[in-house]
């Protein structure tokens, strides 16, 4: 067993929550040491694989604003994850009051949070804003840790190197067999020669016939620079889909879910809502074939932009509405003309029925499509699938719209839009 300060926080905390093991916060690293208040706890120990007692101030590899972030700050944000935004901010204001000058609680912008939740729930095996493991340059490491870690296995050592199967610390058995194996050359390594030739005359001569685009950084330039090297290699960030707050709205964040991800309506109120109705913000995945036929996309879905940063604004793909100007307060632009030139508008409303006159005054870039009134079924848990058949079509539509609004925009496989 590595001692404690060099198991990594991040993994042995994802650890635990795989594997249903008690975290407890605590006022020393003692074994028998009872659990209390955070506000009050020095240490926070873990029971798996063993009892674990880690320093309550840690800072983990989690970064926000280029800031490792310690570990309260982590454990609090998973502790809050059921809670609203504003919920979270309050509780997070009212644990620094509780501090004092002894520590303070990091609050999460609102993509951070559900990133860090993400990643320690196990649903993602990478994260933005988590460095890699130290000693793992590209990363392979740092993902093989966290798959094992989600699946409740030993959390590796800091600095430790996974065997070839990903699963921990290398077999002494098995490094003796791989020892006697004979390497085999690959392309670039069967000519190699007896001893090492220095070919730098050929690339000075060649530098002549060598031509660049103006302003494309050279490779010398490009590996000098970790900062640019690093800001490359950065993923494509979510795109975001913003949903109406109006009570109004058919379609809210307990089942939106169900609508986009599942082709399916039920009521908002509905026992068969796929989400909770206390939830500030969701998560669905689509495959945009047009964008990236390989992987689907990770959607983030928010009923209101008070959490974004200025940047967040380049990654909304599409605002749902119900015609209400009041919606668009807080949006970067508040007049609903000036907002749907940049960002396309969906209107979902009852088929048959015409749509609110701001809707149709709003012009073509509000996408206005009907869905057949809900009716329960005469038998009760009886399949939804023969009488809302045509919802599917509905969706694909809407779908079909984003995916040629983002296109237009410049969303591709490897990059986002910076500006809309």
């Amino acid at each position: 067993m590595a001692a404690a300060a060099e198991l990594d926080p991040l993994l042995l905390l994802r650890q635990s929550i795989a594997s249903g093991s008690a975290i407890l916060p605590t006022a020393s690293d003692d074994a028998a040491a009872a659990e209390v208040p955070l506000s009050q706890a020095t240490h926070l120990t873990f029971s798996t694989p063993s009892h674990v007692a880690l320093p309550i101030d840690t800072q983990t590899r989690f970064a926000s604003s280029d800031t490792p972030v310690d570990l309260r700050s982590i454990y609090f944000a998973w502790l809050k994850r059921e809670v609203a935004i504003p919920e979270y901010n309050a509780s997070a204001s009212q644990l620094n009051d509780e501090l004092g000058g002894e520590g303070q609680v990091r609050k999460f912008a609102f993509v951070e949070r559900l990133d860090l939740i993400t990643w320690l729930e196990g649903a993602s095996e990478e994260s933005e804003y988590i460095k890699p493991l130290a000693g793992d340059k590209d990363g392979s490491t740092s993902t093989a840790a966290a798959a094992l870690a989600s699946k409740g296995a030993a959390a590796p050592a800091i600095g430790s190197k996974l065997g070839r199967s990903g699963k921990g610390t290398l077999d002494p058995q098995l490094a003796a067999i791989y020892n006697s194996e004979r390497k085999m050359g690959d392309r670039n390594s069967v000519l190699r020669g007896i001893k090492p030739t220095d070919f730098s005359h050929v690339r000075k001569s060649s530098a002549i016939f060598m031509s660049k685009k103006p302003g494309q950084p050279s490779a010398a330039n490009l590996s000098g620079n970790t900062e640019l090297a690093t800001r490359q290699k950065q993923r494509r960030p979510d795109p975001i889909i913003l949903l109406s707050p109006s009570a109004s709205s058919l379609l809210r964040m307990s089942n939106i879910k169900s609508f986009l991800e599942g082709g399916q309506f039920v009521p908002s109120d509905s026992l068969s809502a796929s989400s909770s109705t206390s939830a500030s913000m969701l998560h669905i995945n689509r495959l945009m074939k047009d964008i990236d036929p390989n992987r689907p996309m990770r959607f983030i879905l928010v009923e209101g932009p008070e959490q974004f940063k200025p940047e967040y604004w380049s990654r909304v793909v599409a605002v749902f509405t119900t015609g209400q100007s009041w919606q668009f307060k807080n949006y970067k632009w508040s007049n609903p003309t000036e907002l749907f030139r940049h960002v396309l508008g969906v209107y979902v409303g009852w088929r048959g029925e015409q749509p609110p006159e701001s809707i149709r005054s709003w012009g073509h870039r509000v996408l206005s499509v009907g869905i057949d009134r809900f009716k329960e079924p005469a038998v009760p848990h009886a399949n939804l699938e023969t009488s809302r058949w045509r919802d599917h079509e509905v969706v694909e539509h809407i779908w079909k719209s984003i995916e040629s609004n983002m296109r237009s925009k410049g969303w591709r496989r490897d990059q986002a839009p910076t500006s809309i």
